[in-house]
This record gives structure tokens, C-alpha cells and sequence, in this order.
């Protein structure tokens, strides 16, 4: 595979992007606006991380019936002792963006390069970072198998982890690999950590969205009527950025491989709400099915969620941390100063990063 290195230290600025929340059956109200997040200070001394864009081939997104690519795009952000310790073995953060921007957009809005850096700077141990891309043709995964847009939640599973195992000087066990996400990717976070805790060992949901399933009595006036018009693909991507989240979701949660050309299935159609279709996104809930995965979770080392007090998740981030509580899952919530999105970037160099130090295995000097 190719690989394009560029040393960097400090963000790509203020740049504007879209945000990253998608509210599960929902025409409740959507962050559509583009936004501008908040660097915190370059810290002194921060040593050049090394960025490797590269393309993992998946064989779990092949074949799917959008015609969504298998060979994803994917950045790694490799410690500034890597090229100098050639013997030296790391853990492994793989962090998922959200909805309506890929691993580029998102990499750019945590201005990862400067917070990466910053964060070893302030003592935080050196682990490779993964951020991969899950965006779509409407614009986001959701991190699910679905047969209409691929199985992304075994690509980030499995194919992923196993490239960069491959292919990098990781510390391939679980114990040295974390997970964490924001906004669709810390839904990602959640659904694949509770899945997937023989892979991972330590587990951060940044607001979370579409934890709770929602009543399709939300969507906005004239929601189902806009999508009723949607014949191609073509047409959907003129869609507003609610309507195409409402695709997204249904691709990914009520795929219908008899429905051509987008093959899936919406919760309202003609005028009606079909139960069924709706029972299969309550189903994607992690609200609804967190109960099953209860001995999962209590196999991580440490789980963390965090979200602004100005963020419309925060209710439901809260009442996933209180499950977890009343089963004995040992984890934390913290609800901090800021909105969406306004305050990621901090959060990710002076709390992630160091959750990560102080809870994944390092290999022993």
C-alpha cells in the first residue's frame, strides 16, 4: 500500500465543518450548521507526529449495494519516537468520526496532529493513533452490517486491526488497543466495544449519539413526503442534511436488498409508520440492547463518556452511564463546558489521550 508521510505538529486551524450528530429515527432537532471547534494552546516542546494516509482493503465492505468502496481511506498518526526506537512496540487508539465528515474532516475539527502531539508533550504515553473513514454515500455508516452499505463494524473490528497489526509495530492484544469516537462514532464506539471486547481494552464515548430509539412522530413535517421523492441516488444527495441522515440510518439498520436503487427501508412510508421497520432501528438502540452486553463491558479496563452541557445528547449519554452504574460496569461520565462540538479538541489531547496512558498496556522497559 502507498503511504504518504507529512510531519506535523500543530492543527490545520479553525477550520469549519460539518457536525457529526445523527439522531437515530429522528426528526428531532439536527446540528446542520457548519462549525468552527476550539484548538487549545500549542504546548512547548511538543515533538513532529508522523501522518501516513493510507487505504485498507476490507473484505467485509465488499460487494455491499450502494457500491461503497473496500478500500478505505485511513490516517495514522505514529508517535514522534517511532522512527527512532525501530525495536519499540505500541498500543494502538482507533477513533471513529462522526456523521457527515470523514477521518480527514474530523482529523482537521480535533486538529489531531497539534493535540496528539500536545498530549505526549504533557506526559501522555506515545500510542499510534487510527482514524478511519466510514463515510458513505449518505454520508455515514453508523458503524453497522448492513448488506445495502458493507459491514463497517467488522472493517473496524477486524480487517482494520488487523492491517495495522500487520503492517505497524503494535502491541497486537487487546490489552494495548483502545476505542473511542465522537458523535456517530461514539454510537461506533459503543455498539463495537460492547460487541467487540475480545478486541479492545480500554473504551471512550465522546457525546455519543443515537443511543435511545426514537418515534418517527419526531420527523419534521414533510420529512417523509421529501424522501418519498428520492428515486436515485443522484437525487438523495440534494437532500437536506436531516433527510440524508434518515437515509443513512435506514441503509444501515433497514437495508432491503429487493428495493433498488437505494435498497433500504424508511419507518414511514406512503403515510404509514411501518412497526416493522421501526422495531429494527429500536433494535440498533444501544439503550435497547446494552442489557445483553452487560459481562462485555465488564471486561474493560476502564470506559469513559463525556459530553458538553450545552449538547442535546447529554440526557441520554447520562442514562447509559446510570445502566452501566446499576450493573457494577466500572466507568466514568463527565458533562463539560461546551456544545457539540465547540470543545473536542481539548477534550481529546487533556482527556483521551492520557484515559488511554493511564489504562492500556505498554510495553515494559
Amino acid at each position: 500500500m502507498k503511504r504518504s508521510n507529512i510531519n506535523v505538529a500543530r492543527g490545520h486551524g479553525l477550520a469549519k465543518l460539518a457536525c457529526a450528530m445523527v439522531i437515530a429515527l429522528s426528526g428531532a432537532t439536527l446540528a446542520q450548521a457548519q462549525v468552527a471547534t476550539n484548538a487549545p494552546p500549542v504546548v512547548a516542546g511538543a515533538k513532529l507526529v508522523v501522518l501516513q494516509r493510507i487505504k485498507v482493503h476490507s473484505p467485509a465492505i465488499e460487494g455491499n449495494l450502494e457500491g461503497e468502496t473496500a478500500d478505505r481511506d485511513v490516517l495514522v498518526f505514529l508517535p514522534p519516537g517511532y522512527a527512532s526506537h525501530p525495536k519499540q512496540r505500541y498500543p494502538v487508539v482507533y477513533a471513529l468520526h462522526g456523521y457527515s465528515i470523514g477521518a480527514e474532516q474530523w482529523s482537521g475539527e480535533i486538529h489531531a496532529a497539534q493535540t496528539i502531539a500536545g498530549a505526549f508533550a504533557k506526559g501522555a504515553g506515545e500510542v499510534i493513533v487510527v482514524l478511519p473513514d466510514s463515510k458513505t454515500v449518505h454520508n455515514g455508516s453508523m458503524y453497522s452490517s448492513s448488506q445495502t452499505t458493507g459491514d463497517f463494524e467488522t472493517f473496524v473490528s477486524k480487517d482494520l486491526v488487523a492491517y495495522v497489526d500487520q503492517h505497524y509495530r503494535t502491541l497486537a492484544r487487546r490489552e494495548s488497543r483502545g476505542l473511542v469516537g465522537h458523535s456517530m462514532g461514539g454510537y461506533g464506539a459503543s455498539r463495537i466495544g460492547m460487541r467487540h471486547a475480545d478486541v479492545f481494552g480500554a473504551l471512550y464515548m465522546m457525546s455519543p449519539c443515537c443511543l435511545s430509539p426514537r418515534d418517527p412522530a419526531q420527523a419534521p413535517p414533510g420529512a417523509a413526503a421529501a424522501l418519498a421523492e428520492v428515486k436515485t441516488l443522484q437525487d438523495a444527495t440534494k437532500l437536506s442534511w436531516g433527510l440524508r441522515a434518515q437515509l443513512a440510518t435506514a441503509a444501515a439498520w433497514s437495508p432491503n436488498p429487493q428495493k433498488p436503487p437505494l435498497y433500504l427501508d424508511l419507518p414511514v412510508e406512503n403515510g404509514v409508520t411501518r412497526p416493522d421497520v421501526v422495531a429494527k432501528w429500536a433494535a440498533n438502540a444501544p439503550l435497547a440492547f446494552v442489557d445483553q452486553y452487560i459481562g462485555q463491558l465488564k471486561r474493560y479496563k476502564a470506559i469513559a463518556i463525556d459530553v458538553g452541557d450545552r449538547d442535546g445528547l447529554k440526557d441520554d449519554a447520562a442514562k447509559l452511564h446510570a445502566v452501566m452504574d446499576r450493573y457494577g460496569v466500572a466507568n466514568s461520565f463527565e458533562i463539560y463546558p461546551g456544545d457539540h462540538t465547540s470543545d473536542v479538541p481539548t477534550r481529546f489531547q487533556d482527556h483521551v489521550l492520557p484515559f488511554f496512558s493511564r489504562n492500556l498496556a505498554f510495553e515494559k522497559r
